[in-house]
């Protein structure tokens, strides 16, 4: 895979990973905040409107007065409040939306209606506002304890609808959504520029540069650079600079080593080949190691001559006695045949020792022709 694709996929990962962190976090905390909110403008509606209930209930606790039927019109027509339950100290209902309901005792009301929590006990009980959430329900159960020097004179019940929380949340949370995909973007294309010109450019230069070196002259042609891949370049330039001195040491050693084997050669055979004879040694790959036959044809790039520039390719039995001392290392192996227009006796052996060089030993004596009398 390419790194291009790598860091796609890494940095979507991530973005993905960090924004879904990120949604758990935000609509906690929209809910947190909102939700407190409504929480608090409930109570804060009630407190606001609380001593025209508080009067009310003062002077009757039977019979609702105007400015209490009022308020509590005022409350009922917030699209926020589902449901209002009104009653006084005695546990009567003092108003709801169900005419037939008033005046019923509450114990009464609770076999005709459900009450979703125990919000209304205990802010009876603790005479605090209570506020609980409606299980399986878009709704807050809200008591409110209305009482006068200490003494709870009534109590007023709400019941707050989340849905409008509920649509401001997913309002809020598509915007961060939105706000989330436009900050990865902004942060993801100039580091995806950064990654392209700083890292992916320089390495596919140095791949080209790497793939263009020649084993004839090793030329490392990269722009300096002062960064990571500018060092690794260096190291790279300076590695291939020992090998082109290795491999330059070595061959000057292999042609020291070829012309002091050549004049061992020379020497050697002269001592033991007569002087009409004609010897050729060549090497594993058949090049001419040392040869007392004047060469014609035109040597190598190394400096060596091939057999084949010695022999003629239409002798073939001298070519297939070759190839017979080749199958038979060590074995000296022998035919007549006519080399340069003189007949000749062929003696090859190829020597070959393990671990050592490769040679093969080709000799030509002329025959001697006889002189009729």
């Amino acid at each position: 895979m390419k790194l291009a694709a790598k860091w796609f996929l890494w940095f979507t990962g991530i973005g993905v990973y960090v924004m879904f962190l990120g949604g758990i976090f935000y609509y906690n905390l929209f809910k947190w905040t909102f939700d407190e909110s409504l929480k608090q403008d409930a109570l804060e509606m009630v407190r606001t409107h609380a001593s025209k209930l508080i009067n009310g209930l003062s002077r009757n606790q039977s019979a609702i007065s105007m400015d209490e039927f009022d308020t509590i019109t005022h409350f009922s027509k917030d699209e926020r409040v589902a449901s209002l339950l009104y009653l006084n100290k005695y546990g009567e209902i003092r108003w709801f939306k169900d005419p037939t309901k008033i005046t019923m005792t509450f114990d009464q009301f609770q076999k005709e209606v459900t009450i979703p929590t125990d919000a209304i006990e205990q802010a009876w009980l603790s005479k605090q506002p209570v506020i609980r959430a409606v299980q399986n329900l878009p709704l807050y159960d809200i008591a409110i304890p209305l009482a006068s020097r200490g003494e709870v004179l009534g109590i007023l019940n709400m019941q707050i609808s989340r849905e409008g929380v509920v649509k401001v949340i997913n309002k809020a949370m598509k915007k961060y959504v939105v706000g989330a995909i436009g900050v990865l973007l902004l942060l993801g294309i100039p580091l995806y520029f950064f990654l392209h010109h700083f890292v992916i450019n320089p390495l596919l230069s140095l791949r080209d540069t790497v793939e263009a070196i020649s084993f004839k002259s090793f030329d490392f042609k990269f722009q300096a650079r002062s960064d990571e891949i500018g060092e690794l370049a260096g190291v790279l330039a300076n590695f291939l600079g020992k090998v082109k001195t290795e491999i330059s040491n070595t061959m000057v050693k292999e042609r020291q080593r070829g012309v002091a084997e050549s004049r061992w050669w020379k020497t050697m055979l002269s001592s033991v080949v007569a002087k009409n004879h004609h010897a050729i040694i060549v090497d594993e790959d058949n090049s001419v190691l040392y040869t007392n036959i004047a060469l014609s044809g035109t040597a190598s790039a190394d400096g060596k001559n091939h057999l084949l520039d010695v022999i003629d390719t239409q002798q073939q039995d001298v070519l297939r006695l070759v190839g017979v001392a080749l199958d038979r290392p060590n074995q000296v192996v022998e035919t007549d045949t006519t080399f340069r227009s003189e007949a000749c006796h062929v003696k090859a052996v190829h020597l070959d020792e393990e671990g050592e060089l490769r040679r093969t030993i080709i000799i030509f004596e002329p025959k001697q022709v006889g002189v009729r009398i």
